[in-house]
């Protein structure tokens, strides 16, 4: 059963350890983080972005290709309609005007890039922003969801682990058709403490 927190969605585990976040629920976290790196509270930001969802009119905004298109100028409509409190301040923290257009301020805007959506709107890929080097998608349609080095297809997991078994990156590079420096860029991502980390769980 799905149920829709605040803010990301999350499913009813069907069992102990089972995962409690879907693909979309990822894609909503992946904007959150756009947001928290802006220096926007997520407590101060929630009202707006249920005021978006609502003026949207669709569920899971988030992860939505409207965000992308509309959602900067409802978030500055918000702000405006709710004056100098502290959340209309949180969300004028996400939007700039350029050119006389409301757009997303740029690491929320550099966040959204990663998304590729489906006919229907939402996002149906995504690549991981967290890398420098290597490009790491999400792709429901492979590898059963799990992060993927999008040169070879094969999953980071399994790269990683060879490595902590014991494999030298130069092996690994041949083995996995993964440049040295993609790998040495997804063991940072995987070290204790790396906001990436979350995706690899």
């Amino acid at each position: 059963m799905v149920k829709s927190g605040p803010v990301v969605t999350r499913l009813e585990p069907e069992r102990p350890r089972s995962p409690s976040v879907p693909f979309i629920g990822l894609a909503e976290a992946t904007v959150l983080a756009a947001i928290r790196k802006s220096g926007a509270p997520i407590q101060r930001i929630r009202p707006a972005l249920q005021s978006l969802e609502k003026e949207i009119g669709l569920r899971y905004a988030l992860a939505s290709h409207r965000l992308y298109t509309d959602g900067a100028e409802l978030l500055y409509d918000f702000s405006q309609r709710h004056s100098d409190s502290n959340e209309a301040q949180a969300a004028r923290r996400l939007v700039v005007i350029r050119n006389r257009q409301c757009v997303f301020a740029e690491v929320i805007e550099e966040y959204l890039q990663c998304f590729t959506y489906a006919e229907d709107g939402y996002v149906k890929m995504m690549r991981v922003p967290v890398y420098r080097k290597a490009e790491v998608l999400v792709d429901p349609a492979r590898s059963s969801g799990e992060p993927i080095f999008a040169r070879s297809g094969c999953r980071v997991r399994d790269v990683l682990q060879w490595f902590w078994a014991g494999g030298s990156i130069k092996q690994l590079t041949r083995e996995f058709r993964v440049p040295a420096d993609h790998i040495e860029d997804a063991l940072r991502v995987a070290s204790p403490g790396s906001p990436g980390a979350v995706y690899l769980t």
